[in-house]
C-alpha cells in the first residue's frame, strides 16, 4: 500500500469495517523549515506498525511514544515541536515548528448475547438502538439468524464453548448471558473469563449464580476471576417484561462503560443542580 492519503482513508475504512483501533497523527499547523508540511498523516497501530509519515527521525519517535499513551487513555492530545536546539530537547535543528494532532480511533463498543431467547432478543434490539455493535450466539442455529434478529451485526450460531475461538473480544466488548439453563453457563464461563471483556453479566436468580459459582471454583476457576461476573444482572427496577430486564442490562451496562453509580438523579445535589 502506498504512502498517500488516498491509503489512508482507505485504511481508516478498512479498520472501521473490523471495528478496529488506531491513532491517527496529524500534522495541523507547519512554520519555517519542517519535515513535512500540515495536513500531512500517519496511521499507527496498536501493535507499533505505521502507515506513512510524519516526517520521521526523532519527532516521529516522540509522536509515536504518545501515541502508545493514546491508546491507553483514548485522549486526543496536540504536541507542539520546535526545531532549533536539541541540547534544550528539540527533536532537531531544521529552525521551524510543528504540531501534530493525535486522534484515538476507538472500536464501537459491542455486545455480545450468548442465548438470544425472549430476553436475549429484546436486549439486541435495545442495544442496536442505541448504537452498541451487537453480536449474538447461540446453539439453536434456527434461532441465531438474520432474519430472527435483524439487529444484529455478527452471528455465531455455535456451543458457547466455541465462541471465544472464534470471536476476538475486546476491552470493548459487554457480554451478556441470557441462556437458557445453568449447565450452559457453567461451560461458557472458563473461556469467558479469560478473555478482556469489560463486562461479563450472567442472568439468572442469585441461587442459580451460586450454584454456577460453586461449579466454576471446584472445576479450578479462581474466586478473583468470578468476582468479575456480575449476577443477577442489570439494576433494580422490578422490571417483569424481556423489554424492561433488556432496559435494566442495558442501564447496568451504561453504567459500567460510562462510570455511573446507579444512584437516582434527583439524590444528587440540590436545587435542581
Amino acid at each position: 500500500m502506498q504512502n498517500t492519503p488516498k491509503s489512508i482513508y482507505k485504511a481508516l475504512a478498512e479498520v472501521e469495517r473490523e471495528n478496529g483501533t488506531v491513532v491517527l497523527c496529524t500534522v495541523i499547523s507547519s512554520r519555517g523549515s519542517t519535515p513535512r508540511e500540515a495536513g500531512s498523516k500517519m496511521l499507527v497501530y496498536p501493535d507499533g506498525r505505521t502507515l506513512s509519515t510524519i516526517g520521521g527521525g526523532e519527532m516521529e519517535a516522540r509522536v509515536l511514544e504518545e501515541a502508545s499513551q493514546a491508546f491507553v487513555d483514548g485522549r486526543t492530545r496536540t504536541l507542539n515541536y520546535r526545531f532549533v536546539d536539541p541540547e534544550k530537547g528539540d527533536p532537531g535543528v531544521c529552525g521551524g515548528e510543528v504540531e501534530v494532532f493525535l486522534e484515538p480511533i476507538k472500536p464501537t463498543p459491542e455486545i455480545i448475547i450468548v442465548g438470544v431467547g425472549h430476553v436475549g432478543r429484546a436486549v439486541a434490539h435495545l442495544a442496536h438502538w442505541l448504537g452498541f455493535r451487537v453480536i449474538v450466539s447461540d446453539d439453536r442455529t434456527e434461532m441465531c439468524t438474520p432474519e430472527a434478529i435483524p439487529e444484529a451485526d455478527q452471528f455465531f450460531p455455535v456451543p458457547i464453548e466455541e465462541l471465544v475461538e472464534q470471536l476476538h473480544v475486546t476491552t470493548d466488548s459487554y457480554i451478556v448471558l441470557t441462556t437458557r439453563s445453568l449447565p450452559i453457563d457453567v461451560a461458557g464461563l472458563p473461556k469467558l473469563l479469560e478473555s478482556p471483556a469489560a463486562y461479563i453479566g450472567v442472568i439468572g436468580s442469585r441461587r442459580r449464580w451460586e450454584t454456577a459459582r460453586e461449579m466454576l471454583a471446584e472445576a479450578g476457576i479462581s474466586e478473583e476471576r468470578l468476582d468479575g461476573v456480575l449476577s443477577p444482572i442489570g439494576l433494580e427496577l422490578n422490571a417483569e417484561t424481556p423489554e424492561e430486564i433488556a432496559v435494566s442490562v442495558i442501564a447496568e451496562i451504561i453504567m459500567v462503560m460510562r462510570g455511573g453509580d446507579g444512584e437516582r438523579m434527583s439524590f444528587k445535589g440540590s436545587g435542581g443542580e
